[in-house]
């Protein structure tokens, strides 16, 4: 599309220009060059879209799952076809590195792969002679429409992790996607159609914040899966829940990584980097702080330090790039002021990338790898999510102080422990309290068969993304008693 084109809306089966005034621009966040627009849709393209999905459902309900499933099997296929395509398509608009992009389409494309196992997991079950004569069944139904809310960050991985699982179950979906990078998943919802997903099915709504509230307020929409920060997460689960809808609002996180004396120092100082700077750190699974227990804290902060300061930045779809750019010249402003702040509040600043410039592309959002010492947790940098390539390093005596830092916290996303010893990863797992505990991994991400989501302020809900939790969320289990 031409840079001065505006992206259409997806509406029964059907790309419609939208009747909105208004858009924003999309830019490839490492040159500045504009890639489209993004329209601010409002409340009657939702309604729309909804009434869309309305009509589609009955069809939709009806087609059996083995049908089903034989569309996204299609899709999946044409999503490894494209995958080199849609990854540097990722790239342009996200500015993540190559090999980044094209490991988020895969975890996407393992979403569908897991979806596609429908008929075994919607499967219910049965009990004969529950009483004399008396059968007891549970079947799982479909609902009706669903909408799904997305962040930019993984624009395409994040979609994928909830819109299969809820055609699969027999649903019907209105996408609302990050108004910042939707360009990929316009892309995917044509594979979509050509797999044989019928008009109506999925739709796709652009637009920002008129367009959720729209969303959470629609009476014909009966569930809300979301993704973004804590703040609008809680609003989204308060205001969709009021309306009587199912919601899943996965939020933001501030992650540990705690390292003991005892750690293989080679594959932890890997871990932690790759958690830390890898998507420049916008992603809800980044390393935040790093505790470095007694012996610990030296070698892991002078090994970070010097990994750290050896990443190359650069546009992803250049060779030998490690790191790109942040997502905006705004995002990048909301970073530095975090690094600055955390200075000024009495964290020592071993290494500061808010100078960092890539010669080449001179109106990129660059913000280079960033360490700070010395941060509590009553520090902004050691209590909030920064969403930026920035380590903060702080030291605790013992397991169970690094523990009692880490629930100083508000969030709850994921959290990790290095070490070789058996019996403190155990204590670990025990007590650590978080959805999402790694054991000698920087970024504990589950496989789509696991569920996925925090604890604490990172999620509001009851069921998760991925796994058996997103075919509990998208159906309701039918308890039918019957005497003949």
């Amino acid at each position: 599309m031409s840079s001065n084109a505006t992206i259409p809306n997806f509406i029964a089966g059907n790309w419609v220009r939208s009747a909105a005034a208004d858009a924003l621009p999309i830019s490839d966040p490492a040159t500045g060059e504009c890639l489209g627009h993004t329209p601010l849709s409002g409340r009657a393209e939702v309604d729309a879209a909804v009434q869309a999905a309305v009509r589609a459902f009955p069809g939709w309900r009806a087609t059996p799952a083995v049908e089903r499933a034989r569309v996204l099997f299609h899709l999946k296929a044409l999503l490894e076809q494209h995958q080199d395509d849609l990854a540097r398509s990722l790239t342009r608009e996200h500015g993540k590195v190559l090999a980044e992009s094209h490991g988020e389409i895969q975890r996407g494309i393992e979403n569908v792969e897991h979806a596609c196992g429908i008929p075994s997991l919607m499967m219910g079950d049965t009990l004969e002679d529950i009483a004399r004569g008396i059968d007891c069944e549970t079947v799982r139904q479909p609902l009706g429409v669903f909408a799904v809310i997305t962040p930019y960050n993984f624009p395409v991985m994040i979609p994928l992790w909830f819109w299969p699982y809820a055609v699969a179950t027999g649903n019907t979906v209105v996408v609302k996607p990050s108004e910042q990078d939707p360009l990929t998943h316009q892309r995917i919802v044509d594979l979509a159609t050509e797999a044989g997903l019928p008009p109506g099915v999925l739709n796709v709504v652009h637009g920002s914040r008129d367009a959720v509230t729209a969303i959470l307020e629609h009476p014909d929409i009966k569930g809300v899966s979301f993704v973004g920060s804590s703040q609008t997460a809680r609003l989204v689960y308060a205001t969709a829940a009021e309306s009587g809808k199912r919601v899943q609002a996965l939020g933001g996180a501030k992650n540990h990584m705690i390292v003991l004396p005892d750690a293989d120092l080679d594959a932890t100082t890997d871990a932690v980097v790759s958690s830390v700077y890898g998507s420049t750190g916008q992603r809800c699974l980044a390393g935040s702080v790093i505790l470095g227990v007694g012996e610990a804290y030296r070698p892991i902060k002078e090994r970070l330090l010097e990994r750290a300061a050896a990443l190359r930045l650069g546009h992803g779809l250049d060779h030998g790039v490690d790191m790109g750019p942040v997502i905006s010249a705004k995002h990048r402003e909301r970073v530095t002021r975090f690094i600055g702040q955390g200075e000024r509040e009495g964290a020592a600043l071993l290494l500061d990338g808010r100078s960092a410039r890539v010669p080449r592309y001179p109106e990129g959002h660059w913000v280079g790898p960033t360490v700070l010492e010395h941060v509590t947790p009553d520090m902004p940098v050691g209590r909030e999510e920064i969403f930026g390539p920035v380590a903060g390093l702080a030291r605790a005596a013992s397991l169970d102080q690094a523990l009692d830092l880490v629930h100083r916290n508000q969030y709850g996303n994921a959290i990790s422990l290095f070490t070789t010893s058996g019996r403190a990863a155990r204590e670990f797992r025990y007590r650590a309290g978080i959805s999402m505990i790694g054991i000698n991994l920087g970024v504990v991400a589950p496989m789509a068969f696991f569920p996925f989501g925090g604890s604490r302020g990172s999620f509001y809900g009851d069921l998760k993304a991925q796994g058996r939790d997103a075919i509990a969320f998208y159906t309701d289990q039918r308890v039918i008693i019957s005497r003949w």
